[in-house]
């Protein structure tokens, strides 16, 4: 395992979260890294709209490829988004990672939530899971069930049951999204494997989360939905005539250096 796997593997404490920022563009991941994150998810929706594209359609191979490599040079450590491994065929998708390994990605999450809003069979997952850590055994797999998103019956037991099976299969974490307040102790206890939440605004805090055994908190499509809310609030009030309340918004010279920082054309 590289050094810089081990180092993103060494942050998942249950009990004391990794803040996992989810970024979509150069600018956002750079910011980011700029302010002091040391490790970095990307957001499948964030990248999927910023380029056009449906959301979990298994659409944003290449443009998920293109921004592991714009992003290579930034002194965090990244894992990406990769939906389902936007193929079902294992091999297909152990290629795929080990591609965004060689790019120096550190971890993929990958989700058993299929296009037609159905779960993909627990086996096919799991042998997805099992080729993706037989090509890169150092990189960290982040196995997202979606049975509460997708509303699936008896939805604590199936993310149990899948929990299971993922980590049989060599998950080093379990990525619940949807799961209830009242539900992720439970998980936590039960996955055998690190715990993955997703910030929910109004919801339990960072120091909450750890006390049920949480080990890593991600903000998911927020900060994309939250940057292109402020964009709108401010289109609005030039429209209206009024003053805008803006938050801290960055000076132009800040994200021009910031750029300088950490160009991916090679000058500098």
């Amino acid at each position: 395992m590289s050094d810089r796997a081990a180092a993103f593997h060494a942050l998942h404490r249950p009990g004391r979260p990794l803040l996992l920022p989810n970024a979509w563009d150069h600018a956002s991941a750079a910011a980011l890294a700029a302010c002091g994150h040391s490790a970095i998810g990307t957001t499948s929706l964030g990248v999927a709209a910023a380029s056009g594209k449906p959301d979990a359609a298994g659409a944003t191979q290449d443009e998920n490829r293109d921004l592991a490599r714009r992003l290579r040079e930034l002194p965090v450590l990244l894992t990406v988004d990769v939906e389902g491994g936007f193929s079902d065929d294992p091999a297909a998708v152990a290629d795929y990672v080990a591609e965004l390994a060689a790019l120096g990605v550190v971890g993929v999450n990958l989700e058993d939530g299929r296009p037609d809003g159905s779960l993909a069979p627990t086996e096919l997952a799991a042998a997805k899971i099992a080729a993706v850590k037989a090509a890169v055994p150092g990189l960290f797999v982040n196995a997202r069930t979606d049975a509460w998103w997708l509303g699936v019956p008896e939805p604590r037991d199936e993310a149990l049951r899948r929990a299971r099976a993922y980590r049989e299969a060599g998950a080093d974490g379990l990525f619940v999204p949807g799961a209830p307040d009242d539900a992720v102790g439970l998980l936590a206890a039960q996955a055998g494997r690190p715990l993955n939440v997703l910030h929910r605004p109004g919801g339990p805090g960072l120091a909450e989360l750890g006390r049920l055994g949480v080990a890593r908190v991600s903000t998911g499509s927020l900060l994309f939905r939250a940057a292109l809310g402020a964009a709108l609030d401010v289109a609005d009030a030039v429209r209206a005539g009024r003053e805008a309340d803006l938050p801290d918004v960055p000076a132009y010279g800040w994200v021009q250096e910031l750029t300088e920082r950490f160009r991916t054309d090679g000058h500098r």
